[in-house]
């Protein structure tokens, strides 16, 4: 393939888009990538556990005082600009987390230790770094996800670009997302890591539970070349409409759409709910500790205890994860309860004659009682019985599952959902089938604003200038489909 490197930013803007061959030739699966590297033997192990640290910081129209004509930033850049607002203070201590682990990891491996750790950085987080001139953030990390002494420690996993959740993101934008994410990790990381890239962490744990949402999603993931994503329990039934039993085994997610095709994905299960916590503190590894190895069809395999955990937020994952961490790695070597990444476990249960058949299937949360009104699969089958179990039971709702439930992000959100879902609409309308340069300046920003505006921290935080920040990102979307493509 073309590994000619590409630039991260061009003509001022993200290079998120345009080398579609070369992203679909580095993500087309292949081969392992971990077990080839890996120092774990799995017939030495009583029982795993992962973390991941995820981060992320949206780009926010708030580089200039007028909200209409400010420059579009990374609100980490606005934080070190307005130190004395909030918790901006704490910028500064936000950026050395964003690049800690590429001191650490070399640190714990130079001791002969063993650690692991998954990275999940939205597209947005990358981009805006490098826009705001912190590109040795970056730079610290590239040991670790380049260096074949170092890399097989690290995982990296791929995410939207935009830090969209799939259930208020229009369906056609998912594989968007998904694309952008993969063209701006090679620029920054090179297409060799690229392909390193296996498993998907989804912005909020959220998970799609509407059928063709989840189908989209799911078909999405494996176009473009993932073999897992982690998914919260608590988001997930059996096929039989039930919570899952045992937890800690890789599981298959099986996704149907109305028209009954069906698609699946690999997933490892993220136990409990919204805690930086249980990562600051390695609760997996000390659950792991109590865990001993299971029977999948004939086949004696560890198990595995996941959880992910915002890196840089709040004081517990500030102060108290490097500590924390590096007294759990020390605590082990190679046999017995070990660190590993996901896509280095899943690897290795499957030289072990796992196949993907012999574990246990999951699906959507709530799924079950719309398929039991669905009596021909056929498009718009599952929105007719959706509206079937609603006229029984008002309150019931597929906006899908996350690991904090206590937040919506359809209700209450349609002054920036509609402009959001107008900006798709047209960018859409406008682009598709045409005969538009994809590596363009004009098609890169229209892709670049449709994505930004779809952030889930436009809903989080709750209705205010967050909300005004959306808004005025759809509009100038809107203005770039008008003037750029007339």
């Amino acid at each position: 393939m073309d590994r000619t490197p590409i630039p991260e930013i061009v003509d001022g803007l993200p290079n998120l888009c345009g080398a579609d061959a070369q992203v679909e030739e580095a993500t087309r699966n292949r081969g392992p990538v971990y077990l080839p590297e890996t120092n774990l033997r799995i017939d030495r192990l009583q029982a795993a556990f992962a973390v991941a640290l995820h981060m992320q910081q949206p780009l926010i129209p708030a580089g200039g005082g007028d909200l209409r004509t400010a420059d579009l930033i990374s609100n980490l850049d606005h934080m070190m600009r307005d130190p004395g607002t909030g918790d901006n203070h704490n910028a500064g201590v936000f950026a050395d987390c964003y690049g800690r682990m590429g001191d650490i990891i070399p640190e714990l491996v130079r001791e002969g230790r063993n650690p692991r750790v998954m990275l999940d950085y939205s597209g947005e987080l990358l981009y805006g770094l490098r826009k705001m001139g912190r590109g040795d953030v970056l730079d610290r990390m590239r040991g670790i996800t380049c260096d074949p002494q170092l890399r097989r420690h690290v995982e990296w996993l791929g995410t939207m670009w935009g830090h969209a959740v799939a259930t208020s993101t229009p369906l056609p934008d998912l594989k968007l997302h998904v694309r952008a994410w993969q063209q701006q990790f090679a620029a920054v990381y090179g297409w060799d890591a690229l392909g390193r890239v296996r498993g998907f962490s989804p912005p909020e744990m959220h998970m799609p539970n509407h059928p063709d949402a989840a189908f989209e999603y799911v078909k999405a993931l494996r176009e473009c070349g993932y073999k897992w994503l982690l998914v919260q329990e608590h988001t997930v039934e059996t096929p039989e409409g039930h919570g899952l039993g045992y937890k800690h085994l890789p599981h298959r997610l099986l996704a149907r759409n109305s028209s009954g095709e069906e698609v699946s994905i690999l997933a490892i299960i993220k136990t409990q709910g919204s805690d930086t916590k249980l990562v600051a503190q390695m609760q997996p590894y000390y659950e792991a500790k109590g865990l001993q190895r299971r029977d999948v069809g004939g086949v004696s395999i560890p198990p595995i205890v996941a959880q992910i955990g915002d890196g840089e937020n709040g004081g517990v994952m500030m102060n108290e994860f490097p500590s924390g961490y590096r007294q759990a790695i020390r605590q082990f070597g190679t046999e017995g309860v070990v660190n590993v990444n996901g896509t280095e476990y899943l690897e290795m249960i499957e030289q072990a004659g796992v196949k993907e058949r012999m574990l246990p299937a999951c699906r959507p949360i709530r799924q079950g009682e719309v398929f039991a009104r669905i009596t021909k699969w056929e498009p718009g089958a599952a929105d007719k019985a959706l509206a079937e179990v609603k006229r029984e039971k008002p309150q019931f709702s597929l906006d899908g599952g996350s690991w904090t439930n206590n937040i919506s992000w359809v209700s209450g959100y349609e002054n920036l959902l509609t402009p959001m879902n107008k900006l798709s609409a047209a960018f859409h309308q406008t682009l598709d089938g045409k005969p538009v340069d994809h590596n363009g300046r004009a098609y890169r920003n229209a892709l670049y604003h449709l994505l930004a505006s779809q952030t889930s921290c436009f809903r989080y935080w709750g209705q205010g200038v967050w909300t005004d920040y959306g808004q005025e990102i759809c509009r100038r979307g809107m203005d770039v489909l008008a003037h750029d493509f007339r």
